[in-house]
């Protein structure tokens, strides 16, 4: 018992590193276009990617709850949590966002004089996520919130991506195929991952709902966006969550011990 929530972090990493996998193997064909052959990457494999992620997510919350269940907390649990969250929620979106830049830049007329320097900015954030993973254990600011959106949040984000892709929920395909959208978000999550802003955490300290509401209140509009924006909901429930931390901020900023 006292190695359940280090087995589950494991398998945080475990699907993540299946998630990589899945990005990686995608099948390639050759299509044909007015005389020219190009080749063409099935876009399948990353959504199966996305479920992992999710899935990575559920065991991410798990274990930190088992393990205050249990009173087996311990240092190491802390630093392997870390290690697997920047593989689940920093590698694997960056991959995500390698192919759908990819797939974006394959829509321009000069596809072929596109290098991978094109595509490198979306490495940015597995780097910003591993900075704000080594941030959060060593800052003693964030016991009861965090400072910076944590890195599961932009994991499930960018999971949402190839299922509001595929579904095309709200006409907002063509959006993530665009490749200033894509950079702008890049650039927009690396940002949040690392700002001195105050978010809140998703732990319940209390049942009081006067400590509790911008929790509840999250709950629920996303409880009731689900039935309508489907995949897209997801989205959603970040917006509101950032715009929550900003209106209701969970705590003011103390210093960090230390330097």
């Amino acid at each position: 018992m006292k190695q359940l929530s280090n087995v589950l972090t494991l398998g945080n990493l475990f699907c993540g590193a299946l998630a990589i996998i899945f990005i990686l193997h995608a099948p390639q064909y050759i299509a044909e276009f007015n005389g020219i052959e190009y080749t063409v990457t099935n876009p399948e494999p990353v959504y199966w990617a996305s479920g992992l992620v999710v899935l990575a997510g559920v065991l991410d919350f798990f274990d930190g709850l088992v393990a205050r269940w249990l009173g087996i907390q311990s240092p190491m649990g802390k630093e392997l949590d870390s290690l697997a969250d920047v593989v689940s929620f920093g590698v694997v979106p960056g991959m995500i966002l390698f192919r759908l830049l990819r797939s974006a830049y394959m829509q321009q007329p000069d596809v072929f004089d596109v290098s991978y320097f094109n595509l490198a900015p979306a490495l940015l954030v597995p780097c910003f996520a591993a900075y704000r993973l080594a941030k959060f254990n060593l800052d003693t600011r964030q016991s009861d919130f965090f400072i910076g959106v944590p890195t599961p949040a932009v994991g499930l984000l960018v999971a949402s991506f190839p299922l509001i892709l595929l579904y095309n929920s709200f006409n907002l395909g063509p959006w993530l195929l665009n490749i200033w959208v894509l950079y702008v978000a890049i650039v927009v999550l690396c940002y949040l991952m690392v700002a001195e802003i105050p978010m809140i955490s998703l732990k319940f300290k209390s049942l009081r709902p006067a400590e509790n509401w911008p929790r509840l209140l999250l709950a629920l509009l996303v409880l009731a966006a689900i039935p309508v924006l489907h995949y897209a909901a997801v989205p959603f429930a970040f917006i509101c969550y950032v715009v929550l931390s900003l209106v209701a901020p969970p705590g003011k900023i103390s210093a960090p011990a230390g330097n």
